[in-house]
């Protein structure tokens, strides 16, 4: 049985993880991408940014821990996790798994700069009228 901090511990551990908030809720992240957030806590559950096979997998195999999230999020591969039936070393392999989607996009879009780091840019670069 894992609760929020359980989740919070294990998000964290994972190589270059940091924790955020995105709409009021805390999110976790690698390189500025989301992996991970627990935005559905108060209904017990943390939620897993997957592939839509990933998490067609994750359900298969586990359905009374993994369950799509409502709606188009969930249909893009939005998992929950039910925090209290996961086992830790469940919840660190998912957790593992929705970190290393992220950590290989960065790669593949070559790191590019965060929206706040491109819209810094732009305001001292911007074009002026003339």
């Amino acid at each position: 049985m894992m609760d929020a901090k359980d989740f919070r511990r294990i998000a964290l551990s994972l190589e270059g993880a940091e924790e955020g908030s995105h709409m009021g809720a805390v999110d976790f992240r690698v390189d500025g991408r989301i992996f991970a957030t627990l935005a559905s806590v108060k209904q017990g559950y943390g939620n897993l940014m997957l592939t839509p096979e990933q998490q067609a997998a994750f359900v298969e195999e586990l359905p009374e821990v993994f369950l799509p999230v409502h709606g188009g999020w969930g249909k893009g591969g939005a998992t929950h996790v039910r925090l209290a039936v996961v086992g830790e070393g469940v919840l660190e392999g998912a957790l593992r798994t929705a970190w290393k989607l992220k950590v290989e996009k960065n790669a593949k879009a070559g790191k590019k700069a965060s929206p706040r780091t491109k819209r810094m840019r732009t305001r001292k670069t911007g074009h002026k009228k003339q």
